[in-house]
């Protein structure tokens, strides 16, 4: 190991986050901001500011963002890697364009962004980058340089990302009792998202029934559950499921939900269920409350053992991970021959999301991309 590692271009990591309200009186500002533009009455903004009443009005999110933070500067300081790292959130202070005026102010001009979704999707990426679009344009009207912007490619297979979940589903395993174990099913749980948004997840060449945003969960499940019957020697079923779905019931989303899944492998005489979110970086409100309250309670009634194993969350491996993505990135913007780290049968995402990759509804400027107005 250097002593000295170089991420030139780049002088600043940005991790760009959802943000989540830290107080009963931010639950309703804060979701509306989420809603803006959806003409949702604030009651029933307080009906769904619910799930974050019951555990105090607070959304562990940003505190789990802080430890993340905390993470990747003593990896970078560990390993010789002098590179300031930033945090800006899409809905709740800190506020993405106040992050990047004050990295204006410091001098940052080449700025690589970790967001904290590890798969394609228009939520999950081409809507950040509508985000940074959004403050760039804020920042240019203030009459601020602006800097440039490159975004870390998807890191749903890299293994810093998978390790912490596999010891973690071996972990809810061995947590359960003896007699059910090894038969236990493995429910490998994300984010449901509308299925035409799925299926136009992706570089347009991957577009199809489900999309990147299917076809990449599916790799990460199967790359676990083969790490974790190597390591037990035991064969769990599994299956890709889905939750905390919202919208219309008239439009499709992916499926099936995680409470009928659980119905289902409980008729179908599974003797205990894990229930893994690799869908989500942290165990944010999604994860306390629509697989820890909700599908806990359910699988409870129907007498079926559950476990949810942990996110990765601030692991080392994880922060050391992307440590390595901010070189390989680097490597490549510079010149150098660079092989990037993935497993399964997808390898390494995009660095440069393509024209067309998760398109919106509506076309909206995104930075950090083929078609960004901002070079």
């Amino acid at each position: 190991m250097p002593d000295v590692l170089d991420a030139t271009p780049y002088d600043a990591l940005l991790l760009l986050s959802f943000g989540g309200p830290e107080g009963p009186d931010d639950v309703v500002p804060f979701l509306e901001n989420v809603t803006r533009g959806r003409g949702i009455p604030r009651e029933r903004l307080k009906e769904v500011g619910q799930h974050y009443f019951r555990f105090g009005g607070v959304s562990p999110i940003n505190d789990q963002n802080r430890a993340l933070l905390d993470a990747l500067r003593k990896d970078f300081a560990g390993h010789g890697l002098d590179l300031p790292v930033y945090w800006g959130n899409r809905n709740w202070a800190p506020y993405l364009t106040d992050t990047l005026r004050e990295m204006v102010a410091d001098g940052r001009r080449r700025i690589l962004v970790l967001a904290t979704s590890a798969y394609a999707s228009y939520s999950g990426c081409r809507q950040y980058r509508e985000n940074l679009a959004d403050s760039l344009a804020a920042l240019e009207a203030e009459g601020l340089e602006l800097p440039k912007i490159d975004k870390l490619r998807h890191y749903f297979n890299h293994p810093g990302f998978l390790e912490p979940m596999i010891d973690g589903v071996i972990e809810s395993l061995a947590g359960l009792p003896e007699d059910v174990r090894d038969g236990a099913h493995i429910a490998f749980c994300t984010h449901s998202i509308p299925t035409s948004a799925a299926d136009t997840s992706g570089p347009v060449e991957d577009h199809g029934d489900g999309g990147a945003y299917v076809a990449q969960h599916l790799d990460a499940a199967r790359l676990i559950a083969d790490a974790v019957r190597e390591r037990t020697g035991v064969d769990h079923p599994w299956q890709l499921v889905y939750q905390s779905r919202s919208g219309a019931p008239h439009i499709p989303w992916l499926e099936p939900d995680i409470c009928d899944h659980l119905e289902e492998r409980q008729a179908a005489g599974a003797p205990a269920v894990v229930m893994a979110p690799i869908g989500f970086v942290s165990d944010h409100m999604e994860v306390l409350y629509d697989l820890d309250t909700e599908a806990t309670a359910r699988a409870e009634e129907l007498g079926l053992p559950v476990r949810r194993s942990a996110t990765v969350g601030a692991d080392p491996r994880f922060a050391a991970a992307i440590r390595e993505l901010i070189l390989e990135r680097a490597g490549t913007e510079t010149g150098q021959r660079v092989t990037p780290c993935a497993l399964g049968a997808l390898g390494a995402s995009h660095n440069l999301c393509p024209v067309g990759c998760c398109p919106a509804r509506a076309p909206r400027p995104a930075a950090a991309g083929a078609d960004s107005p901002y070079a």
